[in-house]
């Protein structure tokens, strides 16, 4: 009961502070993709063994966990929708709470659906760690875009999943905040969200609050999911996270591991 009082605080000190937490009405006209064929993204070969392992499971297997996917996956795209949004940053107000694990089932899930296509970017540059949970080897990605101007062509990665392409961080760098906000990272941004209309880009984000990573990227961001951990966020630390937040919209809160 304790945990359950703690959940309806928190909801309602969210509510309070605002940026929009839940949906409203959705809109109907939405783009349906044409037959996509990657002649240039490398493709490479999930083990379904090792998704399930590290809980990638959203294209797997049915059962709780992926409804709750498909529930949260439904909330994004409506509120998207709504507002003609297409770039979403998934960040936590602390370490370990799942936000990466997150990203990638929702993009997982996302790209299950044919009205959409999928590009889920590795802007963790501290810890990069999509690969590790698809099971993919290190390889250049965003890092080697922004600092040795490789083409982002050569460094997608298609997964094998339809409708889904990976842009892994590549190399971890330590201070990343100056390439986040770099000219040649906008200019990316920029292309990202007006190249392909039905296209919505995902970026896993590090932990808000230990940084200054995720306010440098925030403003060129149209809205963010938080994940709080169940039993470990505290309320003053989502209150913080959403007041350094204020001006961007968000879409609500993900608990993880309850």
């Amino acid at each position: 009961m304790a945990e359950e009082e703690s959940s309806i605080d928190q909801t309602q000190e969210l509510q309070r502070i605002g940026n929009g937490h839940l949906p409203d009405q959705p809109s109907l006209h939405v783009m349906v993709p044409d037959k996509i064929v990657y002649t240039h993204t490398r493709l490479v070969t999930l083990s379904p063994a090792r998704l399930r392992e590290r809980r990638v499971i959203a294209a797997l297997e049915e059962g709780p966990l992926t409804e709750a996917y498909k529930i949260l996956r439904t909330q994004v795209m409506l509120r998207m929708r709504e507002n003609g949004w297409n770039l979403l940053g998934i960040t936590s107000p602390g370490p370990g709470a799942g936000n990466t694990l997150t990203a990638a089932n929702l993009a997982v899930s996302l790209a299950l659906e044919v009205r959409q296509t999928v590009l889920l970017v590795d802007a963790n540059l501290r810890n990069p760690a999509v690969h590790q949970l698809f099971g993919i080897a290190e390889s250049p990605g965003l890092v080697d875009h922004l600092l040795d101007q490789k083409p982002v062509e050569d460094l997608l990665v298609h997964p094998g999943l339809p409708r889904l392409v990976l842009l892994p961080a590549g190399r971890a760098v330590r201070s990343p905040s100056e390439l986040l906000t770099s000219p040649r990272m906008l200019s990316l941004i920029s292309e990202l969200k007006h190249r392909y209309a039905s296209r919505i880009v995902i970026f896993d984000l590090p932990p808000l609050l230990p940084t200054d990573d995720v306010l440098a990227l925030s403003p060129y961001i149209d809205a963010m999911l938080l994940v709080i951990e169940s039993g470990r966020t505290q309320t003053e630390e989502i209150v913080q996270s959403l007041r350094l937040l204020k001006g961007v919209p968000i879409l609500g809160t993900v608990l993880n591991k309850g």
